[in-house]
């Protein structure tokens, strides 16, 4: 049962990644009719905003749980 966490949150990064990818690419498409610069730093800004609602959610999970007293450490 310890392997059980890693596959589905390796399973979980695999599937939001491959989700962006095509998600960046379908817009990226859409955006050769128009603007390609103003696509990429919209883009762009997708991202940073993903990755830093992605810090916020992991510290608040290990602040929640280190208050609730689950042992998060790697054996």
């Amino acid at each position: 049962m310890d392997w059980v966490p890693i596959v589905f949150a390796t399973f979980k990064f695999v599937a939001l990644a491959t989700a962006m990818f095509y998600a960046i690419k379908w817009h990226y498409d859409q955006g050769e009719k128009g603007q390609t610069l103003a696509l990429l730093r919209t883009s762009g800004k997708m991202v940073a905003v993903f990755m830093i609602a992605l810090v916020v959610v992991l510290l608040i999970a290990f602040s929640l749980s280190a208050v609730l007293g689950l042992d998060l450490s790697i054996p």
